[in-house]
């Protein structure tokens, strides 16, 4: 069994900075390709950005380009979403998923074995 779960969301003021942390618990020496989703109240799950299992290509959504940077470190089977000028409409649940099997388009959901449980991240005026 897989568990994967976040950490690090909060409440932050527009224009600040979050990093969220994700650890995915799956057999040793397992390298999942990584991905962060979220979700607004009222609206669908959207990609955010992904990373490949060794880290050699990322992906990020147009709304997110230049302002957040995921990472990992897979001596500690983590990866981070570091999140820099913070707006409110980035408020959302954040999820975490791993993807073992899936195929390699990582800007969907489907794409994806297991995932957290979510981290709340509140951006305020």
């Amino acid at each position: 069994q897989v568990h994967v779960v976040e950490s690090g969301g909060g409440l932050v003021q527009a224009g600040n900075s979050l990093r969220l942390s994700c650890t995915a618990s799956g057999p040793p020496g397992s390298r999942p390709a990584m991905g962060w989703f979220r979700q607004a109240p009222g609206k669908e799950r959207d990609f955010v950005a992904a990373i490949t299992w060794n880290g050699d290509a990322t992906y990020y959504a147009d709304s997110v380009k230049g302002r957040f940077t995921i990472s990992r470190e897979n001596d500690k089977n983590t990866v981070y979403l570091l999140m820099n000028s913070l707006k409110r409409e980035d408020t959302a649940v954040y999820y975490c998923a791993a993807a073992y099997f899936g195929p390699p388009n990582l800007v969907v959901p489907q794409s994806y074995d297991y995932w957290g449980q979510g981290t709340q991240v509140t951006v305020s005026s």
